[in-house]
């Protein structure tokens, strides 16, 4: 299975980061910049939250309902004529739920790092939301996986070999807050934040998405 930062670089990939930086007005190469660095902090928001019973028979109801991969069958037709306001809704809900009250920070941080404004930041983030469920959906649905063990692979896959140097520096400089040079445990204390209760992002993800 391929990285993240490798499906970006895909056909598939390239469709998506045109596709977003015509509906955003955004040069190319900055949209392809800011979603290498974005998609792993929300891969990584999500793997996080799969280390909980709850969190990843959540996560997994999502991906088997509404975030089954098809918005990935017509992506012309998803940028064709603008990115429909629902997907932007649906997007701006999923931010909401996996990042919670860091998402301003988040979405300043990466501002700050990809030269992109912050409100340009969160509505590509809006955007790009659907789309990795979407591909997490597909994958889920290739490798059958049906259990909290299989999400943790899958997720855990598509951050294997992701730190570029560049990301690397992104997130020490930016994540690792307290210092200790853990990032990726930074990266997810401040993604998840207080969502790790037992009521948090596990429920919300099964209320959102639904049945």
């Amino acid at each position: 299975m391929s990285g993240i930062l490798d499906l970006l670089q895909s056909d598939l990939g390239k469709t998506i980061i045109n596709g977003v930086s015509q509906e955003t007005n955004q040069p190319q190469n900055k949209t392809q910049n800011l979603l290498t660095m974005a998609l792993p902090v929300l891969i990584t928001a999500m793997q996080r939250n799969a280390s909980s019973q709850e969190g990843a028979q959540g996560l997994l109801s999502a991906l088997d309902n509404k975030h089954d991969g098809s918005i990935l069958d017509n992506l012309g037709g998803l940028f064709g004529g603008g990115v429909d306001q629902a997907v932007k809704t649906d997007g701006e809900k999923i931010l909401g739920h996996i990042l919670g009250k860091k998402q301003p920070v988040v979405e300043h941080a990466l501002s700050q790092k990809s030269g992109i404004d912050a409100n340009t930041v969160a509505q590509i983030l809006k955007v790009a939301a659907p789309i990795v469920l979407g591909m997490l959906g597909k994958e889920k649905k290739r490798q059958n996986v049906q259990n909290q063990n299989g999400l943790k692979s899958l997720l855990g896959g598509l951050l294997k070999g992701n730190s570029t140097q560049q990301e690397q520096s992104f997130l020490e400089s930016i994540l690792d807050a307290d210092g200790d040079g853990s990032v990726i445990d930074d990266v997810a204390g401040m993604v998840l934040g207080d969502n790790k209760k037992k009521s948090g992002l596990g429920g919300l993800l099964g209320g959102m998405f639904g049945k």
